[in-house]
């Protein structure tokens, strides 16, 4: 697959967590369903329901500000038990369930923590492919770009500055439970992640 890769910025809310000695845990949610945003002014973007239910997941990297160049801070390999990252693909996109940052060994992972924690950083995004995608031109001057099927994700990031308002991240409490949105609402819908 040669797909030209595509980055997205999203506002989001994210937990820290204490965890075993020297690791934090990091929760939020990088891609959201049905969440309108502009792309530099050009056009709107809609990632749609379901776009994620084929998505290689396999091996997904989480960076920080999509900084390649860096050492990444946690790894997702076929969302196994052995990840330092754990993913779910539920009704409303992709949630990132636990980001375990080794706090003591890294620096950068010991910084992020911290900035999540107090705010500073809110927001993600996330690196992919299209594999289906249409455009409604209703409005030649501003068209509206739905995604419909996401061919892979190789690259989620904690960002300074996201595209789309509805992500999250937190920095969850020692002993806490699941992430939940901003709104405090969620419908309990999730699926394993394939990897195919």
């Amino acid at each position: 697959m040669n797909k030209e890769l595509e980055r997205r910025n999203y506002q989001f809310e994210v937990r820290a967590e204490k965890g075993e000695a020297g690791i934090r845990i990091l929760s939020g949610r990088p891609i959201v369903y049905n969440s309108p945003t502009d792309i530099g002014g050009m056009f709107q973007e809609v990632i749609e329901r379901g776009a994620l239910d084929q998505t290689d997941l396999t091996d997904v990297r989480f960076l920080v500000n999509h900084n390649t160049d860096m050492i990444p801070l946690a790894r997702s390999r076929r969302n196994n038990g052995n990840s330092t990252m754990q993913m779910t693909v539920d009704t409303e996109g992709l949630f990132l369930d636990k980001v375990m940052l080794d706090v003591e060994a890294n620096a950068d992972a010991k910084a992020l923590y911290s900035a999540v924690e107090r705010g500073d950083i809110d927001g993600m995004s996330f690196m992919f492919s299209v594999k289906e995608d249409t455009w409604d031109y209703t409005n030649p001057d501003y068209p509206i770009r739905h995604i419909t099927k996401i061919g892979s994700v190789v690259e989620v990031s904690a960002v300074t500055w996201p595209a789309y308002d509805s992500t999250f991240i937190d920095a969850r409490s020692n002993g806490a439970g699941e992430c939940e949105s901003r709104s405090g609402e969620s419908d309990g819908a999730e699926g394993e992640i394939s990897g195919d």
